[in-house]
């Protein structure tokens, strides 16, 4: 081995190692994703403590108050879940990317993995957090929807556009994700995903 191929080989091998800076993106996106399951846990408790007393009022009206309360809380406790969600796909996505594939995830019965982890490539990882981002978007969309309130029909036909708007979008990526073959119903269709991943 000639000097200018030894100095080839030792730039390359830390080239390669810089891959480990990934892992900083990783931990911060688990982390980052705890924090928001953290405070969707605790805005949850406070919802449900806020509705205790839902069964002494005795009028219709302060029922209808504090109910589209209690909806518009549940709604942005969701929209913080997907959030975190997201975070966790991220990090274990570019994990498997870029480090190694987590063994423990597709050891057993487990079919967990099939879904969340199979990441076999940079697309494949932005279609899977395009999905969830557009879920997010939706139920921030419900969330805006609840407080809204419709004076014309201006305003009816832009909530129903909304409506067919966001109809529209959920179908056409079910339809390119079952183009692609992403999506997989049957349980027959998903026999062998985690043995062929493991193996």
């Amino acid at each position: 081995m000639n000097k200018k191929s030894m100095i080839s080989g030792i730039f390359e091998n830390g080239l390669w190692k810089t891959r480990w800076a990934v892992l900083v993106a990783v931990a911060c996106s688990i982390l980052a994703a705890l924090i928001m399951f953290y405070i969707s846990a605790v805005d949850t408790f406070y919802a449900v403590k806020m509705q205790a007393d839902y069964w002494q009022l005795g009028s219709p009206a302060a029922r209808g108050v504090m109910r589209a309360e209690a909806v518009g809380q549940v709604v942005k406790v969701i929209d913080i879940f997907l959030l975190a969600i997201v975070l966790l796909i991220f990090g274990l996505g570019i994990y498997e990317l870029y480090i190694s594939k987590i063994d423990h995830a597709y050891e057993g019965d487990d079919t967990s993995s099939e879904h969340m982890l199979s990441v076999s490539s940079l697309d494949d990882l932005k279609s899977r957090l395009g999905k969830v981002i557009i879920m997010v978007l939706i139920v921030k969309f419900f969330e805006m929807a609840i407080g809204m309130e419709i004076d014309s029909m201006k305003d009816l036909l832009v909530f129903s556009g909304g409506i067919l708007l966001i109809g529209g979008t959920l179908y056409m990526t079910e339809a390119m994700a079952r183009k692609k073959g992403e999506w997989k119903t049957r349980a027959s269709d998903r026999i062998g995903t985690v043995e062929d991943r493991a193996s």
